[in-house]
């Protein structure tokens, strides 16, 4: 059962309509009781940093969210700024992000941007697989084509965490996974038959 985080923030039906096309049982989670049973879970969000985490705060679903992934070790997918989040914090907002990946959010220096448009970062970009990993191996072809939407970057401080780069100005992480952590800051619900297998994929860890 893929669990959908519903936390005002993200996607819900778009990954809820994937899943119904691959046959794989979806349900979204409003409060802290829907995640209790968890067997994978899906962490969207768009938007700022500091208004997702104080959404996920006021939800009344993040001890048992942090309960079920790092105890329970239930894999969970962040997505976009769902993955952000996983980091220690960012340089868009004040507040602490969930810390469950040793990371910050950056904001990208449009200095370095060689288009006439520097952000956000929009559209189509190729992504480089830097680790081996299932949930951007299987069924993927190198350098496969994700959709992105955002102004600020991942960085983790242990580069074996990174799975994936792309490049908009500086080469950065777009996918990322520590043990059942895993996000992707493009957005698969956006990605045709790319996104498609990737979400596949992360059911079927």
């Amino acid at each position: 059962m893929i669990t959908i985080i519903d936390y005002g923030l993200g996607n819900i039906r778009a990954f809820e309509n994937l899943y119904q096309r691959l046959n794989i049982p979806t349900k979204i989670a409003h409060k802290a009781k829907d995640v209790e049973k968890a067997t994978k879970i899906i962490l969207p969000g768009v938007g700022a940093f500091d208004y997702a985490m104080s959404q996920l705060n006021a939800s009344g679903m993040r001890d048992e969210l942090e309960k079920q992934v790092l105890l329970n070790k239930v894999p969970v997918l962040g997505i976009c700024v769902g993955m952000q989040i996983l980091a220690k914090k960012s340089d868009e907002g004040m507040l602490p992000g969930l810390s469950w990946i040793d990371a910050e959010v950056k904001m990208f220096d449009k200095n370095l941007i060689p288009y006439k448009t520097k952000l956000p970062h929009m559209g189509w970009n190729n992504i480089m697989l830097i680790n081996k990993n299932p949930l951007i191996d299987n069924g993927l072809k190198e350098n496969a084509r994700f959709y992105f939407l955002h102004s600020y970057y991942f960085e983790c401080k242990n580069q074996e965490n990174t799975i994936a780069q792309t490049e908009y100005g500086i080469t950065f992480t777009c996918a990322v996974n520590v043990n059942n952590i895993y996000g992707v800051q493009f957005h698969p619900e956006k990605s045709h038959k790319n996104g498609i297998q990737l979400l596949y994929n992360f059911a079927n860890l």
